[in-house]
């Protein structure tokens, strides 16, 4: 634990951030703010995700982090959809973070803003997370044909109803059949090049601390501070 985080927090200021009292591992720095928000946030694990096409155009939308370690920040879609079109074609990503209240603190807000470079997980890993989600889930992720036009929601609905009424078990009225995961499903790994951890700051002069490394494979970290 940093004592200065506790101290100040339990005076019910925000945390000084700065070069002396970020944590010198970007991992570390993260598990830190992310557990402080994670603890006051339903949506700590929401996340901006920003893709681009190989002709350079962008597109955003919120997804929803499911793991993380040093190798990267795992979320799972829809190989089929925009996103992951745009990502075959074009492996570079970026992700964003937003924290109010954090540390329970009113007048903290925070940032994560990663960037890096984007690859498919390996299929047993999407198998194990594929298996822990409720099963109308399953069904929702197997049958819809995510980023496609369709001309009504009955035309979703559908095919659900049909599929989760093979899947149902019997004891529930169901035909039990077994559900895996479908070869269009799966997850992505972020592995970063870089980390800026952002505070906000009075008269909007926010601290903002940028970790980077010129490779995926590197252990060091580059850190300076760069002007609001």
């Amino acid at each position: 634990n940093n004592p200065t985080l506790s101290r100040l927090h339990a005076m019910g200021e925000k945390a000084i951030f700065n070069e002396e009292t970020v944590l010198r591992n970007p991992f570390e720095q993260w598990k830190q703010w992310f557990a402080e928000a994670s603890s006051n946030h339903l949506g700590g694990t929401a996340m901006t995700l920003a893709t681009c096409t190989k002709e350079g155009k962008p597109s955003a939308r919120t997804v929803l982090l499911k793991e993380w370690n040093e190798n990267g920040f795992v979320f799972f879609t829809n190989y089929e959809g925009r996103k992951a079109t745009e990502l075959t074609e074009n492996p570079n990503a970026a992700l964003l973070f937003f924290w109010t209240n954090c540390g329970g603190v009113q007048s903290c807000e925070r940032q994560v803003r990663i960037e890096g470079i984007v690859e498919r997980i390996d299929p047993k890993e999407s198998d194990a997370y594929f298996k822990t989600r409720p099963l109308g889930s399953q069904v929702g992720a197997t049958v819809s044909p995510q980023s496609k036009p369709i001309g009504s929601r009955e035309e979703l609905m559908k095919p659900w109803r049909e599929l989760q009424q093979k899947v149902t078990p019997t004891e529930e009225g169901g035909d039990g059949q077994p559900i895996e995961r479908p070869q269009h499903w799966g997850g992505f790994r972020v592995k970063p090049l870089s980390i800026e951890f952002w505070q906000n700051g009075e008269f909007r002069l926010h601290d903002r601390l940028l970790f980077s490394r010129d490779t995926l494979d590197s252990d060091e970290w580059k850190l300076a501070r760069l002007a609001p």
